[in-house]
C-alpha cells in the first residue's frame, strides 16, 4: 500500500509540530541551520544538497512521532512528487513527500511545473484575468492540481546579515486572496503604483503575475516553453515582496554563525578511512543524545 499523501493536510499538521518544537528548542534548529549554511563556505550550491540530509536527520533525531529519510538523487527519475525527503508519521505510517529549498532572500521556486501546464492554461484566459469565480476555476483546474500536493520547506538566508528563516508559503491564502492574474510580457514590468503593465527594462520571458485586491504581488507563473531554462519556468513567489503569504517555522529571522570546525571536519573526513568515520559517528551520536536531554532555561 502506498502511504504517500496527495493532500497537504498531513504536511500542515507536521509543520505545526515542527514550529512548536522549534519554539521550545530554538538552540537545536539554530545549531543545525548554522551548520547547513556554513556549507556555503565550501561551495555556493553545497548547502542545498546537505540541507536535505541535515533536515532529514534533524527530524529523525529530535522530533517524536516522526521520522524522515533522504530520497537521494539516484531515485530522481522515479520520483512521483517533487520531493527531496520523505517524512513519516510514525503513529499512522503515512509518508509525506517534501521538497527542500535553500534559497537567498528573494525569488523562490515552489514548483517546477514539469508538465508545463500552468502557463498555457492561463493563456486561454487572456492577458488580464479577473473575477473570483474565474480565478477559482483556474486554480482548481488540472493544470494547477499539482500545487495541492507540493509540500515545500524553504530554508531562506540573508548571507550578508548571517540570518536565516524557515518560511512556508501559504497556498490556501494565495488562492483565497488572488483577485487578478496579469500577463507581463518580454521587455515589460508591472508598475505597482499605476497597477498596470508598462514598457521598460523588464523580463526576458513572459510571466503571469498573481495580485491581491490592492494590486500587491503574491506569486507568478513563469513561461515554460522550450527556450526557457529551469529558472525561467514553473510556479514562483518572492520572499520579500510576498512576505505576508509565508509562515515562519523559526519564529522569524534567526542569526547563525559559521562553524569553521565543521569545515575542518569535512577536510579530515574526506581523507580518513571508514573506521575513522565509525569512531566519529559514535562520538557525534553521543553528543546528540546529550542534546536531547538538555533543558532550556527561560
Amino acid at each position: 500500500m502506498d502511504n504517500k499523501t496527495n493532500t497537504g493536510s498531513s504536511y500542515k499538521d507536521f509543520l505545526k509540530r515542527f514550529k512548536l518544537f522549534a519554539s521550545k528548542r530554538p538552540d537545536l534548529i539554530v545549531n543545525t541551520l548554522s551548520n547547513i549554511f556554513t556549507m556555503r563556505l565550501i561551495g555556493n550550491k553545497t548547502h542545498g544538497d546537505l540541507a536535505e540530509i541535515g533536515i532529514a536527520e534533524f527530524i529523525h533525531q529530535f522530533m517524536y512521532d516522526f521520522d524522515s529519510r533522504h530520497v537521494g538523487k539516484d531515485l530522481y527519475r522515479a520520483k512521483e512528487h517533487e520531493e527531496d525527503i520523505v517524512i513519516v508519521n510514525e503513529l499512522t505510517s503515512e509518508e509525506i513527500p517534501v521538497s527542500l529549498k535553500a534559497y537567498g532572500n528573494g525569488p523562490l521556486q515552489l514548483s517546477t511545473d514539469k508538465d508545463a501546464k500552468m502557463f498555457p492554461k492561463l493563456c486561454e484566459y487572456g492577458a488580464d484575468i479577473t473575477g473570483r469565480q474565474t480565478i477559482k476555476s483556474i486554480l482548481s483546474s488540472d493544470a494547477f492540481h499539482s500545487l495541492d500536493s507540493v509540500n515545500v520547506m524553504p530554508l531562506i538566508y540573508r548571507e550578508s546579515e548571517k540570518e536565516c528563516n524557515i518560511m512556508v508559503f501559504d497556498f490556501d491564502k494565495m488562492k483565497e486572496q488572488t483577485r487578478r492574474i496579469l500577463r507581463v510580457d518580454e521587455g515589460c514590468r508591472y508598475d505597482e503604483e499605476q497597477k498596470k503593465v508598462v514598457q521598460g527594462k523588464g523580463r526576458t520571458h513572459p510571466i503571469y503575475m498573481f495580485l491581491d485586491g490592492k494590486g500587491k504581488y503574491i506569486c507568478e507563473v513563469r513561461y515554460g516553453g522550450a527556450a526557457a531554462n529551469a529558472l525561467q519556468r514553473g510556479f514562483w513567489t518572492h520572499t520579500v515582496n510576498a512576505a505576508n503569504y509565508f509562515d515562519s517555522l523559526t519564529g522569524g529571522w534567526i542569526s547563525y554563525e559559521h562553524n569553521l570546525t565543521l569545515v575542518q571536519l569535512f577536510r579530515l573526513a574526506l581523507n580518513s578511512t571508514e573506521n575513522g568515520h565509525k569512531s566519529a559517528n559514535v562520538l557525534l551520536q553521543t553528543e546528540i543524545d546529550n542534546l536531547k536531554q538538555m533543558k532550556i532555561e527561560r
